[in-house]
């Protein structure tokens, strides 16, 4: 029993240690400083930086060593304001009719991926579908790849406003949308589309306040100081 013990803590240390992966990098900016730095190796253990050192440095053979010396290493980019779930290409006005939810959720981890990969490791997604919410989830679990996502969920807004998600529709179409789906004309509608919104988990609230930019039709102006009170 003790032998059982004593292999599974050795296999249960070396499995931490092999956490560790060393970038060997040829240049690091150093944002804090506002300097190049040059030869150095930046030491990640789990998902964190642990250290930074002097020239390249070598860890344990189980440890990752990764070849950046002709590379320049930089902090990640930090976008405050995306839609992560779209893309605006010819067809996005269409696409709104003619994809369902599980369309949207596949579309959102190319782009995720693609935002990643540009340099964005934190995005700031202000208002989508609500699928935005559940792949900061996927992401969050290492399911698909993307940056860490800080979501709106659905945005607020009026009737006619930026955040109608009918504006442009037919009559037969239009419906009538309320705080679920981020229409409100009340204070009371206003409270019910927060808790909602905190309900789905959202990190932010996103309230519109004007018309909105590549619109397809007119909008209303909306909000004012005491309809902006609803939402505190």
């Amino acid at each position: 029993m003790k032998k059982l013990f004593f292999t599974v803590l050795c296999f249960w240390a070396v499995s931490l240690h092999a956490q560790k992966t060393y970038l060997h990098c040829g240049q690091i900016i150093d944002v804090a400083k506002g300097k190049t730095l040059s030869e150095k190796t930046i030491v990640v253990s789990g998902n964190a930086i642990e250290s930074i050192l002097n020239g390249y440095v070598n860890g344990a053979e189980t440890d990752t060593h990764i070849d950046l010396k002709k590379q320049v290493v930089m902090p990640g980019f930090i976008d405050m304001h995306v839609h992560i779930e779209h893309e605006s290409n010819p067809r996005t006005y269409m696409n709104r009719f003619t994809e369902n939810e599980a369309d949207v959720a596949l579309g959102a981890t190319l782009y995720a991926k693609r935002t990643l990969m540009a340099g964005f490791t934190t995005v700031r997604d202000l208002g989508g579908s609500g699928v935005n919410i559940a792949l900061r989830k996927a992401i969050a679990k290492g399911t698909v790849m993307g940056p860490r996502i800080f979501t709106a969920g659905k945005a607020i807004g009026t009737t006619g406003g930026h955040a109608d998600p009918t504006n442009g529709r037919s009559y037969d179409l239009m419906g009538d949308p309320g705080p679920r789906e981020g229409v409100v004309n009340s204070p009371a509608d206003a409270r019910k589309a927060v808790r909602q919104r905190y309900k789905d988990g959202a990190d932010v609230i996103k309230s519109l306040q004007q018309e909105g930019c590549l619109a397809s039709q007119k909008m209303v102006r909306t909000h004012n100081l005491p309809q902006m009170n609803w939402l505190l």
